[in-house]
């Protein structure tokens, strides 16, 4: 019996420590048969050892693009991982234009959450609506609905907090864009702009329709000259001509797009050959195109703009209209900003970590949050003290070369003044406005000199999903190495303080970007200045987003509706 029993506890530990063959059982049969002892998948699923409680536990707030690459990137057996977002899925937003039109499905764009993140981590369905930085806590609403009212509110601690919420739309309080207008940020945004598109060709093809209401209903207005706004203006006129045109033949005629931007020019992110590309593009496909108009208001039965070179007023009626001109801060973001003393900026500031400045254990990523990148000149004094080691007021070349590196890694905008100014290097930059050379070496004042024009270098990084995916896996690394880096830091050395950061800084890598133009036609802006515009450009957009994909059913999805557009058209049902 003491045999049996040992081998009954040694089982029962071997399934505990081993959870993954806890559904092989363990049957010893013995008198005939009798079942002694087993262990089910379900034994041990709840129950938390000692190596759970020791764990930090890592809060998620978001599904998005900066959230889903840190949790995809994350060792999530490190951590005790708590996912909160009001959403179960991330969706792939750059092909949020192309549900909008059918040419890919709703469906096809979006992954499961839970998929990703498997049983490694908990996900919750709820709404974080305060931040609690003094105690640590976040205070979330449950999206479903419950019965009873003490269950309406999820008190949550963690150790560290990952905020990656996103941004909401800017309609910069312009009067009845709420109520009228729809949006483009999210994916039910995408298929009510679906539903209504068909809605207007169907109100449009009623036999007691006058033709001054079908101009009306068949209107399609875009607010905003941005990718997104192009994008859906190109996807909507290839629907109208490719498909809509074909089933609804007595009133394709009176069908008109118009793209309302109140700059100068469209896509002006993008190199001025792709602008008037675009520019001339869209009017040869009969894309109304009225820079240098602002909307004004926007009421049920027009939208009022303002001209802003002659300051004249106008009203013209539609039958939809797209708001896309920018993002603006969430509720939650602005009541936390408020709280940490960050009221005067438009998003959270965090440093080159990530770090929410002033709160160590809050982390900020993707379109919620901008990096506050330190000025080269604040820091001038405490640089030159740190290099001049013998401390004689002046640095020599190599005094300046040896600092020089953690000065560029510190501070990039001096890689980028290099760079812009064609410099080839320190000797240049040590060179006075007289062009005599002060390289033997240099005082404070000549060292100010020197580095004097390199802060008008700085940048924020733009609000994509390229950037937030890149930050999600640096700090998915940084949490991945965070023990062995507290005993061996590789960052810079800290400029205010002993010893060296434990981390190297977030950099940004621009990886290119697309904007698809209608007509199987896209422009492709890659680094070094490279700018392709046509049909070849397409294919390497289709190549890039499908490779893009989180996961293979969404890749194969994704390509299966682009040949099925190919093959059979977009479906136009109004579902």
């Amino acid at each position: 019996m003491r045999i049996l029993s040992s081998f009954v506890e040694k089982g029962s530990r071997f399934y505990k420590d081993h959870p993954r063959y806890s559904k092989l059982l363990v049957v010893a049969a013995v008198s005939g048969g009798s079942l002694l002892a087993y262990s089910s998948s379900n034994s041990s699923h709840h129950e938390t050892g000692d190596s759970e409680s020791k764990k930090k536990r890592i809060v998620v707030l978001g599904t998005g693009w900066g959230a889903t690459s840190y949790l995809k990137n994350l060792d999530l057996a490190s951590y005790d991982v708590q996912v909160v977002a009001p959403r179960n899925y991330f969706a792939f937003t750059p092909l949020l234009p192309s549900v909008t039109c059918g040419t890919v499905e709703a469906r096809s764009i979006v992954e499961p959450i839970r998929n990703i993140i498997k049983k490694s981590a908990t996900f919750w369905e709820a709404e974080c609506f305060k931040i609690d930085a003094k105690d640590k806590k976040v205070h979330c609403r449950p999206v479903q609905k419950s019965e009873s009212k003490d269950k309406e509110e999820i008190i949550m601690d963690y150790d560290y907090l990952i905020v990656a919420v996103g941004a909401r739309v800017n309609t910069f309080n312009t009067p009845g864009v709420e109520e009228n207008c729809h949006f483009l940020k999210e994916v039910e945004d995408a298929q009510r702009i679906r539903r209504s598109v068909i809605d207007c060709f169907e109100k449009a093809s009623l036999p007691n329709i006058s033709e001054e209401e079908k101009k009306k209903h068949l209107h399609f207005v875009v607010v905003g000259g941005g990718p997104t706004g192009v994008e859906f203006a190109a996807e909507l006129h290839d629907f109208v001509k490719e498909d809509i045109s074909k089933l609804y033949p007595k009133v394709k005629d009176f069908v008109k797009i118009t793209l309302l931007e109140a700059g100068d020019h469209i896509l002006t992110m993008f190199d001025k050959r792709i602008t008037a590309f675009a520019e001339e593009k869209f009017k040869r496909d009969g894309i109304d195109l009225k820079t240098g108009s602002m909307v004004v208001e926007v009421t049920n039965n027009g939208i009022r703009t303002k001209e802003r070179s002659s300051g004249v007023v106008s009203s013209v009626p539609y039958g939809m209209a797209v708001w896309s001109t920018g993002i603006g801060t969430r509720p939650l973001i602005s009541e936390f900003m408020q709280q940490i003393g960050q009221t005067t900026r438009r998003v959270l500031a965090t440093d080159e970590w990530l770090r929410v400045q002033g709160n160590d254990c809050i982390y900020a990523l993707g379109d919620c949050a901008s990096i506050n990148q330190r000025r080269i000149m604040e820091d001038i004094a405490v640089i030159f003290s740190k290099a001049d080691k013998d401390n004689s007021g002046k640095l020599t070349v190599k005094q300046f070369q040896d600092v020089i590196t953690d000065i560029c890694e510190r501070y990039p905008q001096v890689k980028l003044y290099l760079k812009n100014k064609k410099l080839k290097g320190i000797s240049d930059l040590l060179k006075d406005s007289e062009g005599k050379d002060n390289s033997t070496e240099l005082d404070i004042e000549k060292f100010k000199s020197a580095l004097s024009q390199v802060d008008s270098e700085m940048k924020m990084l733009p609000a994509t999903g390229q950037v937030a995916a890149q930050e999600g896996v640096y700090l998915a690394n940084c949490f991945n190495q965070m023990a062995e880096r507290e005993k061996n830091p590789v960052g810079p050395p800290r400029i205010r303080g002993e010893g060296r950061h434990r981390f190297h800084p977030f950099r940004y890598k621009h990886l290119g970007q697309f904007a698809p133009l209608g007509g199987e036609q896209t422009a492709a802006q890659l680094p070094g200045d490279w700018v392709s515009i046509g049909h070849s450009s397409q294919w390497l957009w289709y190549s890039v987003y499908a490779s893009k994909q989180v996961s293979w059913r969404t890749r194969t999805m994704v390509v299966f509706d682009w040949m099925r557009r190919f093959i059979f058209g977009r479906d136009s049902s109004r579902i």
